[in-house]
């Protein structure tokens, strides 16, 4: 199964570019859900959501959308006495978990998680905390990029998010690999000069790929798509909905593309 959506869908720039500008923002994520199957949820990364939201989130969205929840902070960038977080992180879950509506947990490391023996037992310590929930890894340094980390994912069933970005030394290169049974793809850009050097955080997503940097991905997502139960194509590239325009031209693509499978 091939879901494709963008990362986060309330944004007030998205009026005029998506969304009607007239629309009530409590109406955007229906709205939303009658084009894409699926959203990110960003903003359990930088508060801890609850049952209460996440139990309205899904009375908004048909019975077959799916949410992929971005892991609390203090479970990816405080990894010390973070017990508690991960407790009332899954409590939150519930009410999508109950509904089969969660459709992983994306958990997004920083750049300064660096591949060491300690953080590598961490994210063995992340799975067992986490428990049955799907979880995929989002690594932020090419260190990470490697055969055995790749076994290490598979062994502990955590999946790889396979990332298009700029091509700074550091930054993750566009490895295609399936670790688990989900498949993950995260398009952030490649805006090279607003990446480091920006005022607002949104410039570094300010992008929009053509036809034939979409194209490239095209036999790499076909393979995801072939070795897991489901894969998921997320668009971060959201300055004024840019992503929703590129979620559409790689729906359209990929359509051609699995139409054998």
């Amino acid at each position: 199964m091939l879901l494709i959506g963008t990362a986060g869908y309330s944004y007030e720039d998205w009026r005029g570019n998506f969304y009607p500008e007239d629309l009530d923002k409590k109406e955007m994520l229906a709205f939303y859900a009658r084009e894409f199957p699926f959203t990110e949820v960003n903003s359990s990364f930088y508060a801890m959501p609850n049952r209460f939201m996440l139990y309205h989130m899904r009375e908004k969205t048909p019975e077959h959308f799916q949410f992929v929840m971005k892991a609390y902070r203090g479970m990816t960038h405080k990894r010390e006495d973070n017990e508690q977080h991960f407790i009332d992180f899954k409590e939150a879950l519930k009410p999508l978990i109950e509904a089969g509506r969660l459709g992983c947990v994306l958990a997004q490391f920083p750049t300064s998680f660096r591949n060491r023996d300690e953080n590598r037992d961490y994210l063995k310590e992340f799975k067992e905390m986490i428990g049955d929930i799907p979880v995929v890894i989002e690594f932020r340094h090419e260190e990470w990029i490697n055969d055995q980390i790749f076994d290490l994912l598979e062994q502990e069933e955590l999946g790889y998010v396979c990332v298009d970005e700029p091509q700074f030394k550091t930054l993750v290169p566009p490895v295609v690999r399936a670790t688990s049974r989900i498949g993950y793809v995260r398009f952030h850009g490649r805006n090279y000069k607003k990446w480091w050097q920006h005022k607002e955080a949104y410039e570094r997503y300010d992008y929009l790929y053509n036809a034939n940097e979409l194209n490239e991905w095209v036999p790499n997502i076909r393979k995801l798509v072939e070795k897991t139960e489901k894969t998921f194509i997320s668009m971060n590239n959201h300055y004024r909905a840019q992503a929703v325009i590129n979620g559409q031209m790689l729906r359209e693509m990929l359509e051609k593309e699995l139409a054998s499978i």
